[in-house]
Formats: structure tokens, C-alpha cells, sequence
């Protein structure tokens, strides 16, 4: 019997509309930055408070300040994947308010004390962080501006 295929994947069918394509390039990106994140911040931590293990940092992320800043990403992950699972698929219309939605998210700022100021921090201080930046600026910039006015 065959396995069936990851939801949250491209199908590799005619299910794989370019908007869904988006969706799941967008998805992609964002679980490779978050993963530069958490290593950035576990070494951070680790630093000051020595070795922890796998279960130690999965309650850390989900407990310590230092990691609560994580967590808008993974809710972003979260309303992808409900997205691409859905029954209805996923239209150029949904794609697009993902993808403007990610840009303002990810639009790091020196001001401020939320989500973009530390992302700002972090861009400053890893530059594998960078890179990953780098990749979803490339996937913003193959998407249209939202229309002014």
C-alpha cells in the first residue's frame, strides 16, 4: 500500500496549482529560518547556561522568554499548513495574503521591542540567519506588491 502524501508538500498532481507552489515555497523557507533561529538562540542560551538536551530545548522554546519570540513563526507555519490541507486548496488570492503577510512580518526594524526588532538582532548577529533572510527576500520579490490605496 502506498504511503500517502505529506499535505504539506507539493503533490506532484494537478493539485500543485502555482498558488499552492507558493504556499508550500513560503512554508519551506519559513521552517528553515525558524530552525536558524532556534539553533542561533540554543547556542545563545547554551552559552550562558550550559549543554541541554533535545527535550530540555523542546521545553524552553515552548516556556523561556528568550524563545517566546519564536513563536510567531511557528503560528505562521501553522495557518500554511491549515491552508494546504484544507478541501477548498489554496487560490492566488489566499497565496498572495500569506506572502504579503510574511513580507510585513519579516521586515526587520531597529526600533521597537517586538517580533521584527529581535529579527533585526538576529539578522545582525548570525549570518546563516542572513542567508535564510536572503531566501524568503528572493521568494517576496517573485510575488507582485500589494496594490496601494
Amino acid at each position: 500500500m502506498a504511503q500517502p502524501k505529506d499535505p504539506y508538500t507539493n503533490q506532484g498532481d494537478g493539485r500543485d496549482t502555482p498558488a499552492r507552489q507558493k504556499l508550500v515555497a513560503l512554508r519551506e523557507a519559513l521552517l528553515r529560518l525558524h530552525k536558524t533561529l532556534l539553533d542561533m538562540e540554543r547556542r545563545d542560551y547554551e552559552k550562558a547556561h550550559g549543554v541541554v538536551t533535545t527535550g530540555e530545548l523542546f521545553r524552553l522554546v515552548v516556556d523561556d522568554p528568550q524563545f517566546a519570540w519564536l513563536h510567531n513563526i511557528s503560528e505562521f507555519v501553522v495557518r500554511i499548513d491549515e491552508a494546504l490541507s484544507s478541501d477548498e486548496g489554496v487560490t492566488e488570492a489566499g497565496a498572495h495574503a500569506s506572502i504579503s503577510l510574511a513580507r510585513k512580518l519579516f521586515a526587520p526594524t531597529e526600533t521597537g521591542d517586538g517580533f521584527q526588532k529581535q529579527y533585526f538582532d538576529a539578522i545582525q548577529r548570525d549570518p546563516a540567519v542572513v542567508m535564510e533572510h536572503a531566501e524568503l527576500v528572493r521568494l517576496f520579490n517573485n510575488e507582485p506588491p500589494d496594490a496601494e490605496g
